[in-house]
């Protein structure tokens, strides 16, 4: 199914959307360098979301990389009780994004959840290439695994999460938890990057037209990886990990209409193979990014509510 018959999948208001996204005319990804990228990708990052919720606690910081580096943080919270915390990284292709364009989404779950998000700023490429991401979502995971407490966080009852290039940090994580002993309550995925290769039936069938489009993801990943050998990688690609056995339970939300809604399947199989809890949520009609489009998408919103009830019913469960 291509072109147009794929496009009768979406929902009236994701049509609307797209629709409106094409008339706006602004220049694709691909065409610009990634500083500008960046600049319009956060230009636009609030325009589709929800109002931004107002929270009792929001505290920038920065935690300490592998290197030295700084990495911004933002903490953000219902209450200034001893909360559990969900480690949350923003998605973006590992070019683009940030602790501000995904600020809405991050406060909306800790207020559902009724959890603390730490939400990471991790370096970007092309000027930090594969690994750093990675280096630099792992030296998080741990140094908020020992200073939660100093936070007035409940370091025993964590979790983390992502969407697109951030759920495939959240997914190497949940590994990287497991090796190191470390319990995690969960394992949020939106819509993550699972494969080494963009190479399955739903990366064909939405290609062109669908938010996220083959060219872009072009884009990003070449400017992400050094050399062919790191798409191999597990961290790049979760779907090449040698063994899931142990990890944390997963809530996974996949778009139905999303050139990466194959693969996330592929990684909650793989999951469930393993004998790993999954909650797998298929969201209808609609393409990657939609859960930051709360204010004319509804299935973001539902997604919200499902994915913080996770939350909060993996919290209690740790408890």
């Amino acid at each position: 199914m291509r072109g147009q018959a794929a496009h009768a999948l979406l929902t009236p208001a994701m049509r609307d959307v797209i629709s409106r996204m094409g008339r706006a005319g602004h220049p694709a990804f691909h065409t610009l360098t990634a500083t500008q990228a960046r600049v319009a990708y956060e230009a636009g990052a609030g325009v589709l979301e929800i109002p931004k919720p107002a929270l009792a606690r929001v505290e920038d910081f920065h935690l300490p990389a592998r290197d030295g580096h700084g990495l911004p943080a933002r903490l953000c919270a219902p209450s200034t009780d001893k909360l559990p915390v969900l480690l949350y990284f923003h998605g973006g292709g590992f070019t683009i994004g940030s602790i501000a364009t995904h600020d809405i989404l991050c406060r909306q779950l800790s207020l559902l959840a009724g959890c603390a998000v730490v939400s990471l700023e991790y370096r970007l490429a092309p000027e930090h290439r594969f690994p750093t991401a990675a280096h630099d979502a792992e030296d998080a995971l741990h140094w908020l695994a020992t200073h939660a407490g100093g936070l007035g966080l409940d370091g025993s009852r964590m979790a983390v999460g992502g969407d697109s290039a951030g759920g495939t940090l959240a997914a190497m994580c949940a590994v990287l938890a497991r090796d190191a002993g470390l319990p995690l309550a969960l394992q949020l995925l939106f819509y993550p990057g699972c494969s080494a290769h963009q190479d399955t039936a739903s990366h064909r069938q939405f290609a062109r037209g669908f938010v996220l489009e083959e060219r872009e993801i072009n884009w990003f990943f070449s400017r992400y990886v050094r050399s062919p050998a790191d798409r191999e990688d597990w961290r790049f690609a979760p779907l090449n990990t040698p063994d899931v056995d142990g990890v944390a339970p997963a809530w996974v939300g996949l778009a139905e209409c999303d050139p990466l809604v194959d693969e996330g399947v592929m990684y909650a199989d793989k999951l469930r193979t393993a004998g790993v809890a999954v909650d797998l949520e298929i969201y209808r009609g609609v393409t990657h990014e939609f859960i930051k489009m709360g204010r004319m998408i509804p299935e973001a919103r539902q997604a919200h509510a499902d994915a913080a009830s996770a939350l909060h019913r993996a919290f209690s469960e740790s408890d």
